[in-house]
């Protein structure tokens, strides 16, 4: 899927960062989003959670029940077109009387034909970003699902919050948090991912637990935007940079490289 601040194109940066032995570690990602980093390692064992109840229930339905997954998406792609989208979102708001399966093509269809892949809710939950200019978007990808339904297998996922880790981590977990980014710049703050937006406050107890997971014996990892904010919270720990492409910016002359941190503790 595509995701607000997705990994897939940091990937060939973010794999040599990964702590020696991860292979034999239990993946962890709090804030599990579109999942690059995970989908891309495929581990044996892995706990994802997200505090989106769309997204973990769409991750559920894909590991349980990807065949109708797919035949929901099959229906929903062929009929595509400006107004079926509203159409679609409509109903998705209204959610009632349906299935996982369905309510999960809906989730991936809407991420695929939507305004920049965005995920954003109004103060009642509901998604409302508009519908994107795409000539011809790939909607399902039946290969990529029947991937990721097995990759989900041995997966444990919950709704829960970042702060849920001090109860289910463990020692010599490899835990990858990649939190909603502290701004750049006032005007470029973005807090519409769930009903409530991710401030500092948050990012400060972010730090607390990274710290508390730290003492625990835990390996980890964090990506964050590179601004003295996040560079002085996690002054204690061994800060790399990367250059990360940003491609959703509502003025396509600002798309480019962004340098951002990467957080380490080993």
């Amino acid at each position: 899927m595509k995701w607000a601040g997705g990994k897939g194109r940091l990937l060939s940066q973010l794999r040599p960062l990964l702590p020696p032995g991860v292979a034999c570690m239990r993946h962890v990602e709090p804030f599990v989003g579109g999942g690059a980093l995970f989908f891309a390692r495929a581990p044996e064992r892995a706990l994802l959670t997200d505090i989106n109840p769309a997204l973990v229930a769409t991750y559920a339905a894909i590991r349980n029940d990807v065949q109708n997954v797919i035949q929901g998406l099959r229906g929903l792609a062929g009929h595509h077109s400006k107004e079926s989208y509203y159409q679609v979102r409509e109903r998705y708001n209204e959610g009632h009387r349906l299935s996982a399966s369905t309510r999960a093509a809906m989730f991936i269809y809407l991420n695929k034909t939507c305004f920049n892949g965005l995920h954003r809710v109004n103060r009642k939950g509901e998604f409302n970003v508009p519908v994107g200019s795409y000539k011809n978007p790939r909607i399902l990808n039946e290969n990529g699902l029947y991937a990721a339904s097995y990759a989900l297998q041995a997966v444990h996922l919950a709704c829960v919050g970042f702060e849920s880790l001090l109860e289910s981590a463990k020692p010599g977990d490899f835990v990858y948090f990649d939190p909603p980014y502290e701004p750049v710049s006032e005007t470029a703050r973005f807090t519409s991912y769930a009903r409530n937006g991710f401030t500092r406050e948050d990012q400060t107890r972010l730090r607390d637990v990274y710290h508390a997971l730290d003492r625990r014996g835990c390996k980890l990892m964090l990506s964050n935007s590179d601004v003295p904010f996040i560079r002085e919270l996690y002054q204690d720990f061994r800060t790399d940079t990367v250059a990360a492409p940003r491609a959703i910016n509502c003025n396509a002359k600002k798309r480019g490289k962004v340098s951002e941190v990467v957080v380490r503790n080993y």
